[in-house]
């Protein structure tokens, strides 16, 4: 007798939860889905960190500070802004099955096979009465993964109907991409591409003490120095080969130091994009466009620079329908049910990880 096919899954409701290398704020989004195909989103919220609380993180990158009392803290937030989502949203805690919970992350070395995201799940579980999954990279750098990029799988599922080959870039403080090929079944490779926002960031807090070069104008008032864009791109990151991922810390703005406010904004903007374009060779095809998320997205001095550069369409994904301010919100939605479930959070293509990798840590919420 024929064994029975087993039963699809149900699609369940989550929230994703994601604080990006930016360290700007929280990303909360609800959506439904089984983890697989099934996927519908639903509203979200963002809540900027206050300036000292993003000094506070961006002090514990390097070093400083108490990780403890900031991680507490960055829980207690978070559970905010879950309880501020469900009252938007007209729902209860009990009518979410699991909360993604992404965290801050401190320090990213997979080459040492370590990765470092603060955030405290039981906390988080016990504030808002909801089960938790966190830690999504730690078991795909323990098996010797790049522990990033990690929402590829869900920028599959979102573009399942899209002519490819496609490329997602996703311009956070890191930059990384989601190559989508053509044919049968989804061929992804992903990776970061370089910087994205974060040397921007910094050379603006710096220099006029602003937290980005709002829509691009710095940038646009300068000029690239060549020289200076140069000894940026000489970088042996951009010769190794994919997958592979950084830490926000990798590069550093000493080539553009002695550069005025304006120019100096200009070649970092230039050097995000130049490195985009330097991530081309490791694709089997180019992609016949680009949908940009992030908040990089947001900076037409970036978009026009990368349209120049790439030479085909490049445009925010609200041109597909997507929100670029959620989608990483989203994908660690996704993938929290994905982790209830035991499938992959990861695979070779997307992080060198030697075979598909589930992982996630679940917490449940204490007893009544």
């Amino acid at each position: 007798m024929p064994r029975a096919e087993p039963a699809p899954a149900r699609p369940i409701r989550a929230i994703g939860l994601m604080s990006g290398t930016s360290c700007d704020g929280i990303d909360a989004a609800l959506i439904e889905t089984d983890g697989e195909r099934q996927l519908r989103t639903g509203p979200g919220l963002t809540q900027p960190y206050d300036r000292a609380f993003a000094e506070r993180l961006t002090g514990l990158m390097g070093g400083e500070g108490d990780a403890a009392a900031i991680e507490a803290e960055l829980t207690r937030r978070h559970a905010a802004i879950v309880t501020e989502l469900l009252d938007a949203a007209g729902l209860h805690a009990r009518d979410v099955a699991i909360v993604g919970f992404h965290g801050q992350t401190i320090r990213h070395e997979p080459h040492r096979r370590r990765t470092w995201q603060i955030g405290d799940g039981p906390l988080l579980a016990a504030l808002t009465g909801i089960d938790v999954v966190n830690d999504f990279r730690a078991a795909d750098v323990a098996a010797g993964g790049q522990g990033a990029p990690f929402a590829p799988l869900y920028h599959a599922a979102l573009a399942g109907g899209l002519e490819r080959p496609l490329a997602v870039l996703n311009l956070g403080g890191v930059g990384n991409v989601t190559w989508i090929g053509s044919g049968d079944g989804d061929a992804l490779l992903a990776f970061d591409t370089g910087p994205g926002n974060a040397l921007i960031d910094d050379w603006c807090r710096a220099h006029i003490g602003e937290s980005c070069d709002r829509e691009g104008k710095l940038a646009a008032s300068g000029h690239v120095d060549a020289g200076a864009l140069a000894r940026l791109m000489d970088h042996p990151y951009f010769a190794a080969a994919a997958p592979k991922s950084l830490d926000r810390n990798d590069f550093a703005v000493d080539p553009v130091a002695a550069l005025s406010a304006a120019d100096g904004a200009a070649t970092l903007t230039e050097f995000t994009a130049a490195s985009v374009v330097a991530a081309l060779v490791q694709m089997q095809a180019a992609p016949e466009r680009w949908l940009v998320t992030g908040g990089g997205r947001h900076n037409p001095t970036i978009m026009a620079t990368l349209a120049r550069r790439l030479g085909v369409p490049v445009e925010p994904v609200e041109s597909v329908g997507w929100d670029g301010d959620l989608i990483e919100a989203q994908a660690f939605g996704y993938l929290a049910v994905r982790s209830l479930r035991g499938l992959p959070l990861s695979g070779p293509g997307t992080t060198g990880v030697p075979v598909p990798m589930p992982g996630g840590r679940f917490h449940a919420t204490p007893a009544a």
